[in-house]
């Protein structure tokens, strides 16, 4: 049986009011694709909806399948799970809310074709020209991303401006060989993965996004907080050689 070409993991927690629309999406741009694919919706032990509404859709979109999880673990947790459980040989993994849209994967693919093992999207002009925000984040986010992006390339991923976000690809035996050795379930699994990239030599290419912010976005300040000490555990890790 030939191996699926792409798996689209999408972590959810609480997403009941945007998943729907997001799938749906998903799923008209996959049908009008000349490559198999499959949807997998990680379920983060949700407490509305979520679960029902994507329960439903599956009688709707071919290929769509759910991995419930009863309890809460992280964003991290979750999309380890999904990349690991998919089954194609691109795995990409997008946000719920469609901030990132997934006919961006148009601008993979020739990265993919030339040999590229992980293609990431980036919000920051340093890293790609021509990438956009649709609506500028508050002066106190942007700042807070400075600073948290310059201690990021210090201690784990030179070089990349954005690393947090949420649209990355990574062929399936380089997502098998960095995800089961991820440790960090909550926001800084991307920065861990990244570096996981660099310290195997991993050829990552980056495309520009147009970024749709969305505003009851779950990350505050509790959620930076918590990535700063997440990403010294991993620099620490990475000294100990407990990736090794």
């Amino acid at each position: 049986m030939e191996k699926i070409y792409l798996s689209i993991i999408i972590p959810a927690y609480n997403e009941e009011k945007t998943i729907s629309n997001t799938l749906l999406d998903i799923d008209n741009y996959l049908s009008k694709q000349d490559f198999s694919s499959e949807i997998v919706v990680v379920s983060d032990g949700s407490k509305d909806k979520t679960v029902q509404v994507v329960n439903n859709l599956t009688k709707l979109i071919k290929n769509l399948r759910l991995i419930d999880n009863q309890e809460n673990h992280g964003k991290g947790w979750v999309v380890r799970q999904g990349m690991l459980e998919a089954k194609a040989k691109y795995r990409l993994f997008m946000d719920a809310d469609n901030a990132t849209t997934v006919d961006h994967f148009d601008k993979i693919r020739p990265f993919l074709n030339k040999g590229y093992q992980i293609v990431i999207g980036s919000r920051e002009k340093k890293d790609a020209k021509g990438a956009k925000q649709a609506v500028s984040q508050s002066f106190i986010k942007r700042q807070l991303g400075n600073m948290g992006n310059l201690l990021i390339q210090l201690l784990a991923v030179p070089g990349i401006w954005d690393t947090q976000c949420g649209f990355k690809v990574f062929r399936a035996d380089v997502a098998e060989n960095i995800f089961k050795r991820c440790k960090m379930d909550r926001w800084a699994l991307d920065i861990e993965a990244l570096a996981l990239a660099r310290k195997f030599d991993y050829k990552i290419g980056i495309i520009p996004v147009y970024w749709i912010n969305n505003p009851d976005s779950r990350v505050g300040l509790k959620g930076y907080l918590i990535t700063l000490r997440e990403l010294f555990r991993i620099k620490w890790n990475l000294l100990r050689g407990k990736y090794d």
